[in-house]
């Protein structure tokens, strides 16, 4: 299996200014993402980021740097710059992992790279896991995904999709409280992706879709311009990334416990 990882981060964040540089557990957030996909099997491991504070700390602990521009719109356009630059082949497995997720398993970077190999037909591979409440069922935050038979998704949404006809259909009319149906499997994407370099550098040339646009979802413009996805289910249960202070303290609080000390020394 032959792959690389690249790792977006950006200085700038809305909640959290600087997200990739904050501290836990001695490290910056960024260093830890580095670690864990360099314990992937993963042949390469790159960070790419547009301010030099990010390459001056990334090249301290001896990583891969790449520089890309500020004005990207999103991760994937910054992610087709680095192998643009770089000279991928157009049929290289690229892993994008986010610079916010300090605890991402090596064992799903290496899942994601493993699905986009098996399965020529795909042009992206990503993950997915059962949901079990109908809170995350209907809540807009919580991307769903519907696959068909083979795993290729059929559609991404934050409506919750299926929607149950029969069982919702009659308790929305008569006002009966929503129930999660059963026999109905409702499953949350997980936003980690591997891609063909050739896919990155088409997607890039296409404007962002109407479906991806009304639902603010970036996959559906792949979708849209006819790009298939395989979407497995993940082999293990992903930690929370950090998107908040809340959710920084937790990893914090997390790193200081003896066992994960241990592990990140």
């Amino acid at each position: 299996m032959s792959f690389s990882v690249v790792i977006p981060a950006r200085f700038a964040s809305t909640r959290l200014p600087g997200k990739p540089l904050l501290d836990i557990g001695g490290r910056p957030m960024i260093e830890h993402v580095y670690l864990q996909a360099s314990a992937s099997e993963a042949e390469r491991v790159i960070i790419a980021t547009d301010d030099d504070r990010i390459l001056d700390v990334c090249r301290g602990f001896g990583a891969e740097v790449v520089m890309t521009a500020v004005d990207h719109s999103s991760g994937t356009d910054r992610l087709e710059e680095v192998v643009r630059n770089l000279s991928f082949p157009s049929d290289a497995c690229i892993v994008n992992v986010q610079g916010d997720e300090p605890l991402i398993p090596p064992a799903l970077i290496n899942q994601v790279a493993a699905n986009l190999q098996a399965n020529p037909d795909a042009a992206i591979a990503t993950l997915c896991e059962p949901i079990e409440s109908l809170e995350q069922v209907l809540n807009p935050n919580v991307v769903k995904v519907v696959r068909d038979l083979q795993g290729f998704a059929l559609y991404f949404s934050r409506a919750p999709i299926p929607w149950p006809r029969d069982a919702w259909g009659s308790a929305s009319a008569s006002g009966v409280e929503r129930k999660k149906p059963a026999g109905v499997d409702y499953f949350r994407h997980i936003g980690i992706y591997g891609y063909r370099v050739g896919l990155l550098h088409d997607f890039v040339t296409w404007s962002p879709s109407p479906l991806e646009s009304s639902e603010s979802l970036e996959q559906l413009r792949a979708m849209e311009n006819g790009a298939r996805i395989h979407v497995d289910i993940a082999a293990e249960v992903p930690p929370g990334g950090v998107d908040t202070q809340e959710d920084l303290d937790r990893l914090r609080a997390l790193f200081e416990a003896p066992a994960t000390k241990g592990r990140h020394a």
